[in-house]
């Protein structure tokens, strides 16, 4: 309504080019902006949600890493503390072995460990990977949990200047009584290295335990959490062996919504590149269509294009279709014109043919007669019998130019009647053996048994006429194909032959009145051929044979009553 309404209330000097502007940006532009709207929101959406399941993902990958570090470094304790090396606790290891051992695992594993030390029930240090150690009273720990390895307790006690330690009995391999502990210093650094390796700043993470007191975090942890920024938490694999610690993950909000930002100036700069390409393609469009509408005016003012000049056919389908509607007009109007001069040439020839037939006729009837008595007479010499042969064969044939003649002008309307074309094609071809069979002429007929309603004596002119054309026009040893084609609404007869042809310049004269290529012809016969397949509602036209030579197709309506 809105757009009726703008329409109405434009001047009428708008052209094309504005009208077509003003409906892009009312017709395509607004819902696009819409639908980019809709879309940003929605792709918004699904990006945020999308970005919160990566950081959860993240999250529950840095509570499996803190989760391993810390089981691993348990199964550590619990496997040494079982070695038979442990008994040497027993004897005060006074070779020294066991604490050789405790060296060369805590150099093995790195700086994972600070120290590790057997300590004996009266909690005096019997061997440590620290020589100096060695002998001293060790400290009793304040116990943080307990944790069970393979059906095991293991001890872990507070985290005392980044270390935690970690305990389990060793048991006397006679008795099956404890006689001591194997104590590993894990360094706690390694944790807060973990954490800081799993994030990237601004983003920064913490390990909280089951009352959400800090156990290690990032050196930015503070900082980030008090800005308020996205954050997700995860908890640590429920496998028995920890507690229900948790791993928070903050990341900032400028870097964790950066996507959006950057989908958003990609839908923004589409917008605008829409905007662009609309004030580019209007003019374009706008020239497609009025370019073709005034090659058609142009096209039209000339009334009748030349033979070489076609009409345009550019532009939207509904010009292409007022082009090709033109152009079908303008062909009918000169088809028109050409029957109207064809009509012309006949009255003239009916004018001739309604004299001659009294002025002609009656004294060729005479010379006829006067002729075949000479030729009774027994003393006729043998040079007068081949003049009044001459006689004769000229007065029939100017006989014969006079039916013509009279055919063309006044041809009759047709009685149809059931005709079986083949058999009517084999009997012309039969009348005409004698003539081709002079010259060594083949004839070949391909038809099957096909009916049609039609004159038979207009038809026998017909294929008569074409027929003894081409047997005329071939030279020695021609060849002439006749082929019959029945199809569901009409029959099509090809007629064949493999002589010079019709020269382009003259196909398109072949079926007016008194065009003719054969010396001494009238160029009356395929004019009178075409005005009877007409009158059958058919039509025949000319084109090149695969034999080399000229063909003549007609098409001719299987019952009238269908026309």
């Amino acid at each position: 309504m809105l757009f009726s309404h703008l329409t109405c209330q434009m001047p009428k000097q708008l052209t094309i080019r504005q009208l077509l502007l003003l409906a892009f940006l009312l017709a395509g532009l607004l819902p696009a902006m819409m639908v980019s709207f809709l879309s940003f929101y929605q792709a918004r959406s699904a990006l945020k949600k999308e970005i919160s399941q990566d950081m959860q993902t993240h999250a529950q990958a840095i509570a499996n890493d803190v989760a391993r570090t810390l089981t691993e470094r348990m199964h550590n304790v619990q496997t040494w503390s079982q070695l038979e090396l442990m008994q040497e606790l027993q004897i005060g290891d006074v070779d020294k072995r066991l604490s050789n051992f405790l060296l060369e695992l805590k150099q093995n594993y790195g700086e994972t460990y600070s120290d590790i030390d057997v300590i004996n029930l009266n909690h005096q240090i019997i061997a440590s990977s620290n020589p100096q150690r060695v002998g001293s009273k060790a400290t009793k720990p304040t116990l943080w949990f307990e944790a069970t390895i393979n059906h095991s307790p293991i001890s872990l006690s507070v985290i005392h200047q980044d270390s935690l330690g970690i305990s389990h009995e060793i048991i006397s391999q006679q008795s099956q009584e404890p006689v001591g502990y194997l104590v590993a210093y894990f360094n706690w650094k390694v944790m807060h290295t973990l954490l800081a390796n799993a994030v990237t700043p601004p983003s920064a993470a913490a390990v909280l335990d089951q009352n959400h007191k800090l156990i290690v975090q990032t050196p930015n942890w503070n900082k980030v959490k008090n800005s308020h920024e996205m954050g997700v938490s995860s908890l640590l694999p429920a496998d028995g062996v920890l507690p229900q610690w948790q791993v928070q993950l903050q990341k900032a909000h400028s870097i964790a919504v950066a996507p959006v930002h950057r989908l958003g100036y990609v839908f923004l700069a589409l917008l605008l590149a829409t905007l662009l390409l609309a004030a580019i393609i209007v003019k374009p469009i706008a020239s497609a269509i009025t370019r073709p509408l005034e090659a058609l005016r142009q096209f039209v003012q000339k009334a009748k294009p030349a033979p070489d000049v076609e009409a345009p056919s550019g532009g939207p389908p509904e010009v292409r279709a007022l082009s090709e509607a033109f152009e079908t007009m303008l062909h009918d109007l000169d088809n028109s014109q050409q029957q109207l001069t064809r009509a012309a040439k006949l009255a003239v020839v009916g004018e001739m043919a309604a004299a001659m037939s009294h002025e002609v006729r009656t004294p060729l009837g005479i010379l006829r007669s006067s002729a075949n008595l000479l030729q009774r007479e027994p003393k006729l010499s043998k040079e007068g019998h081949e003049v009044v042969g001459f006689i004769l064969s000229e007065t029939e044939r100017l006989n014969s130019l006079v039916s013509s003649l009279i055919d063309a002008a006044r041809p009759r309307p047709p009685n149809f009647k059931p005709v079986d074309i083949a058999a009517l094609t084999s009997q012309i071809i039969a009348m005409l053996r004698p003539q081709a069979q002079a010259k060594n002429i083949n004839i070949k007929l391909t038809a099957p048994q096909t009916s049609i309603e039609a004159d038979s004596g207009q038809m026998t002119q017909v294929l008569m006429n074409l027929l003894q054309n081409a047997v005329q026009i071939l030279p020695q040893n021609g060849q002439i194909e006749v082929h019959i084609t029945p199809h569901r609404q009409q029959v099509q007869i090809n007629v064949d032959d493999n002589g010079p042809g019709i020269p382009t310049e003259n196909q398109q004269h072949i079926f007016e009145p008194f065009f003719t290529q054969r010396a001494g012809g009238v160029g009356l016969g395929l004019a009178v051929v075409r005005q009877i397949i007409q009158a059958h509602h058919g039509s025949i036209s000319y084109a090149a044979s695969h034999l080399g030579g000229a063909r003549f197709t007609i098409l001719l309506p299987l019952t009238q009553t269908s026309v």
